[in-house]
């Protein structure tokens, strides 16, 4: 009977092929000298896949990384670009943090988990990136607009989804989605498209509701801010022609919730960061 294999303690994080030479290296059992040489191959490559699949690992966690940090500078120029947008319509800049949080409340209040709200909440302030491209004769005209301006105007949804789309990133695709549908109507009175109902995707209707309702509690140099009260008031009314009676009611249902996020954002100076970080 072929005597007992002499014990050989492997640390499970030292590399397999040391360990398997230190035990062929020390073997003097005829057991272990008639070891083929064929199983010490396969052993050595064995050790080998080891290696190469945590060097695959490491390239890979590298890889993420890279990607990640390219995202976020893209990111961060296309928000530059946003908040650009915003100052030419002579905005603080405020209005685009608002617009990514509250959106992200009205999704989770709307029924939508929290990594979809957090991702529209980061994709609103893109709403209005096509006002770049608008002249600011038109952008700040503080008279109404002729029938040929309104058709300038008109062009910034498609201007600001040609910016933001067919980046194969899921959030400005999204923002693309945002930019495009948020001056659709439920009724289908909208524009660009004249889309109507569930047609308009359901980010660009969540936005649209929001921005109506920011944007009448905000002071404007041709207006003071409207009451609150009185800008829900106007939200109901336009419930199932502007938009969508779902999203009313889940915005009714988390108003006080909205309420105290804009006003907290008010209070505050606002950065980039905060858009980058904008939802939940």
């Amino acid at each position: 009977m072929p005597s007992a294999l002499p014990e050989v303690c492997v640390d499970p994080l030292f590399d397999s092929e040391v360990a398997i030479r230190q035990l062929l290296d020390d073997a003097t059992d005829p057991w272990l000298a008639s070891y083929s040489s064929l199983e010490k191959e396969r052993d050595l490559a064995y050790g080998q896949l080891y290696r190469t699949m945590s060097d695959v690992r490491r390239l890979l966690a590298e890889r993420d990384a890279a990607l990640a940090g390219l995202s976020r500078a893209h990111h961060q120029t296309l928000l530059r670009l946003a908040m650009a947008a915003e100052l030419k319509d002579g905005d603080t800049g405020k209005h685009v943090v608002r617009l990514g949080v509250l959106s992200g409340l009205v999704a989770r209040s709307a029924g939508q988990d929290a990594v979809y709200a957090r991702r529209l909440g980061q994709a609103a302030p893109m709403h209005d990136i096509g006002k770049i491209g608008v002249p600011d004769a038109v952008l700040k005209k503080p008279g109404p607009l002729t029938p040929e301006e309104w058709v300038v105007m008109r062009r910034h949804p498609e201007i600001g989804a040609s910016l933001l789309a067919h980046s194969g990133i899921p959030l400005f695709d999204l923002a693309a989605e945002v930019a495009l549908g948020h001056h659709e109507k439920w009724d289908g009175s909208g524009y660009p498209n004249g889309l109507a109902g569930d047609a308009i995707p359901l980010s660009a209707r969540i936005v649209a509701l929001v921005d109506f309702f920011d944007a009448l509690t905000m002071d404007r140099v041709y207006r003071p801010r409207m009451a609150d009260s009185t800008a829900i008031g106007l939200v109901c009314e336009q419930r199932g022609r502007h938009f969508d009676p779902d999203l009313v009611d889940a915005f009714l249902a988390c108003v006080d919730r909205l309420v105290i996020a804009r006003e907290d954002i008010n209070r505050r100076d606002v950065s980039l960061e905060d858009l980058l970080d904008a939802g939940l």
